[in-house]
C-alpha cells in the first residue's frame, strides 16, 4: 500500500451538499452532481465552479453521463425522473412512465438512447434525446439494479445489487442474468474497458470481471471492508476504483497488480470516479471535494 505523490484537492461545496456523480463532458470540462444539494457542476481542470441550480432542491441527482446530443444526463434519484443539463446550464427533466422507479444509473447506448436502471421496479428503462421512454421489466423481483454501461458487444450491461448478479439486456429487450461466483456480494459499478465487463462488489469488497459470454472471475481487493462502489477504466484491464469507506482509490494494473492509495482527506467518501479531459483519475469526494488523481 502506497501514497499517490501527485493528487489535488478542489472544494467544490460544503459537507451538506455531497459531490457524488462525475463524467467528462463534451465542453472538456468535468461535470458532477450535487446529490443533497439538488444541483449540477461544471468543473474546469483547473479548479473552477459552475453551478446550475436543479428545479428541485431535493430531487438528489445521482449518476450523470454524456449524452450522443452533446448535453449531460443524469438520474434523479428522490423525484423518479431523468434530467438534461446543456452545457450552457439549460436543465429540463423527464418523468418515466413507472412511478416511484427510482433511477439510478445512466449511460449512452449504442443506438443514439440513453439507458437507465430503475431500482425500486425490477426495470431497465430507455430514453430518447427527445423525451420518449420504453421500459423492459427483468424476470427477477427485489433485484436492485443499479449502475449500467455499454459493453463491447453492442449490449447493455448491469449490476443487481440484490440479486447478486450482472444482467446484459440487447437494445431488442432480450435479458440474460449472469450468477456471481460469491454470494451476497452486492455489485454496485459497472465499467467496459473495450474488451471485458468490470464491476464491483460492495459487500464482498471484489473486483469482477466478466467476458460479453458471461464468463465471471473475482479478484479481491486489500481491504475487504473498502466498500468499493464506482470504477472507470484507463485500457484493458487498467481499473481505477473508489472504497467509499475506507476513504482511498484501487488500481488494477493490466497484470493483475491491486493496490490502493490513500486520498489526502480522511473519511472523505469517494463515490464517482471518471477520466478527465487531461488524462487524470477525477473523484468525486461526498464530503465536499473533488480528487485530481495523476497516474
Amino acid at each position: 500500500m502506497s501514497d499517490i505523490p501527485a493528487v489535488q484537492e478542489f472544494a467544490v461545496a460544503d459537507r451538506d451538499a455531497g459531490p457524488y456523480g462525475i463524467t467528462t463532458g463534451p465542453d472538456g470540462a468535468l461535470w458532477l452532481t450535487f446529490v443533497h444539494g439538488g444541483r449540477i457542476g461544471r468543473l474546469t481542470v483547473d479548479g473552477g465552479l459552475t453551478e446550475y441550480p436543479l428545479d428541485s432542491p431535493s430531487c438528489r441527482p445521482a449518476v450523470i453521463t454524456p449524452g450522443p446530443d452533446g448535453a449531460l444526463w443524469f438520474t434523479r434519484l428522490a423525484d423518479h425522473r431523468i434530467g438534461r443539463v446543456t452545457v450552457d446550464g439549460e436543465a429540463e427533466s423527464f418523468r418515466p412512465p413507472t412511478p416511484d422507479c427510482g433511477p439510478y444509473g445512466i449511460t449512452a447506448g449504442p443506438d443514439g438512447a440513453l439507458w437507465f436502471t430503475q431500482m425500486n421496479r425490477d426495470r431497465i428503462g430507455r430514453i430518447t434525446t427527445e423525451g420518449e421512454f420504453t421500459e423492459f421489466v427483468l424476470p427477477v423481483t427485489g433485484a436492485y439494479p443499479s449502475a449500467i454501461t455499454t459493453g463491447p458487444d453492442g449490449a447493455l450491461w448491469f449490476t443487481l445489487n440484490q440479486a447478486g448478479a450482472i444482467g446484459r439486456i440487447t437494445v431488442e429487450g432480450s435479458v440474460d442474468l449472469h450468477p456471481l461466483p460469491t454470494p451476497d456480494a452486492a455489485p454496485v459499478g459497472i465499467t467496459s474497458d473495450g474488451t471485458d465487463l468490470w464491476f464491483v462488489e460492495i459487500a464482498a469488497g471484489r473486483l469482477g470481471r466478466s467476458s460479453p459470454a458471461g464468463r465471471i472471475e473475482e479478484f479481491p481487493l486489500p481491504d475487504p471492508a473498502s466498500r468499493p462502489h464506482a470504477l472507470t477504466t484507463t485500457g484493458p484491464g487498467d481499473c481505477w476504483i473508489t472504497l467509499w469507506a475506507a476513504g482511498r482509490v484501487a488500481h488494477r494494473t493490466p497484470s493483475g497488480t491491486l493496490t490502493e492509495h490513500a486520498l489526502p482527506t480522511p473519511s472523505c467518501e469517494p463515490h464517482g470516479i471518471t477520466v478527465g479531459p487531461d488524462g487524470a483519475l477525477w473523484v468525486a469526494l461526498e464530503t465536499g471535494a473533488v480528487a485530481r488523481v495523476a497516474p
